[in-house]
């Protein structure tokens, strides 16, 4: 095995799910070496396309990837996903067909498991399904927590939480206002005014698709209004 792709599997045993809920083995390390293969995308190019039958998930190791639906006019932003998040895998598992487009809008390496060959690999290790699982149900808990605070925070409340989670992975969070209001169901104008009320307050500063979060703590009392 030569020094990169001890690297890759380095970064794969702690970056998988929760590294610390459940150690992987040297054998299971190997597992996934068989089941899964390294792949590349250019900016612009797709991981997978809506409607096509999953037949393959994703684990981002480096890069971003923007989750929308529609085309041309109707395109719609409903999520990003970076290094340590799965893709496609819940379509994959039931066998059925991808609910959205995943587009590399930054140069992507990613992990690419093939259905037929990661669900034996499961079947006979349970430390490598224990991470997945782990892995999944903190997406579900993301998406419950986003959708509790759509119906009951104010708007410079969600956006506030918003910039939080985003702020976690890099300083500046490279988002339009059009997609910061359609990752939480808001107007782009809804946006724009709690931005501004942010920015009066000294808690972040804005530019063209991009918001630098100066005052993290402020941001995250504001998050919980």
């Amino acid at each position: 095995m030569g020094q990169a792709d001890q690297q890759h599997l380095d970064w794969l045993a702690r970056s998988f799910g929760q590294a610390d809920y459940q150690p992987l083995s040297r054998s299971d390390i190997d597992a996934l070496h068989r089941a899964g293969e390294a792949v590349y995308v250019a900016p612009g190019g797709h991981l997978f396309d809506e409607g096509d039958r999953a037949t393959a998930s994703f684990l981002i190791e480096q890069g971003e990837v923007e989750i929308y639906r529609g085309e041309g006019q109707t395109r719609r932003v409903v999520a990003r996903a970076g290094p340590g998040a799965v893709l496609g895998d819940l379509a994959m598992f039931r066998d059925g067909s991808h609910i959205a487009n995943a587009r590399a809008s930054r140069p992507v390496r990613a992990i690419r498991f093939e259905r037929s060959l990661i669900l034996p690999e499961l079947a006979v290790h349970p430390g490598i399904l224990m991470r997945w699982l782990v892995s999944a149900l903190s997406r579900m808990e993301t998406t419950q927590r986003r959708l509790l605070a759509l119906t009951h925070k104010s708007v410079i409340a969600q956006v506030a939480d918003l910039l939080v989670e985003e702020s976690d992975r890099q300083p500046d969070v490279n988002l339009s206002q059009s997609t910061i209001g359609t990752l939480l169901g808001v107007s782009r104008q809804s946006v724009n005014e709690a931005l501004g009320r942010l920015r009066d307050q000294g808690v972040v500063e804005t530019g063209y698709r991009r918001i630098r979060v100066i005052d993290p703590d402020r941001l995250r009392a504001i998050a919980l209004v």
